[in-house]
């Protein structure tokens, strides 16, 4: 069953959905979006959480590994240039943002995490990034964020990868990872793509 945009925004309230439901998202070629509740049978496809915070999957429809690189490389200077004044990794922040945003500078998601780095308006705010969507202040202030994180937790890349997805209280509260299946898999994604396996 296609879903419309207000029947999209109904089931992608937390309190309607069910661990695991998800929504599949497809892009025909002429640029125009559908959304089922059923797995496409064809085609490429993106598959969004209903619950959780989703990290611009949308992004990501469509992209070529060679496409998905040619982003990667677009920004790589900006990676570089922040990571290396925040003493950490390029290659971790380019993984944190490609798991964000797929590398779209324009990405949204659901519940309002902006730009490259997925900035929540509030942390934006407060990290004097006035554009989420300006690459160069979302990924400034992004770094900072991720670093200041990792910070706090001891420099466990780990701890600090689940503090930037799932806030820093629920990572103190649970002395670890969050058991949270979005957190969990989150963590996972950017540490493959971190240590290239």
């Amino acid at each position: 069953m296609l879903l419309g945009p207000a029947a999209l925004l109904m089931a992608a309230l937390p309190l309607s959905a069910a661990a695991g439901d998800w929504i599949y998202l497809q892009q025909r070629p002429d640029g125009v979006r559908s959304y089922s509740d059923s797995k496409p049978a064809n085609g490429a496809y993106a598959r969004i959480p209903l619950r959780g915070r989703q990290t611009a999957t949308a992004s990501c429809l469509g992209l070529t590994p060679q496409s998905m690189q040619a982003r990667a490389l677009s920004y790589q200077s900006v990676i570089t240039k922040y990571a290396n004044a925040n003493g950490l990794p390029p290659k971790l922040v380019s993984a944190v943002m490609r798991v964000e945003s797929c590398y779209d500078h324009r990405a949204v998601s659901r519940s309002g995490a902006r730009g490259l780095m997925q900035l929540m308006p509030a942390t934006a705010a407060e990290l004097g990034v006035h554009d989420s969507f300006d690459p160069e202040q979302n990924v400034a202030g992004g770094v900072r964020y991720l670093a200041k994180m990792l910070n706090r937790f001891g420099r466990d890349v780990r701890l600090g990868l689940a503090a930037y997805n799932a806030g820093p209280e629920a990572v103190a509260a649970h002395q670890g990872v969050p058991p949270y299946p979005e957190t969990v898999s989150y963590v996972s994604r950017i540490l493959k793509l971190y240590q290239g396996s």
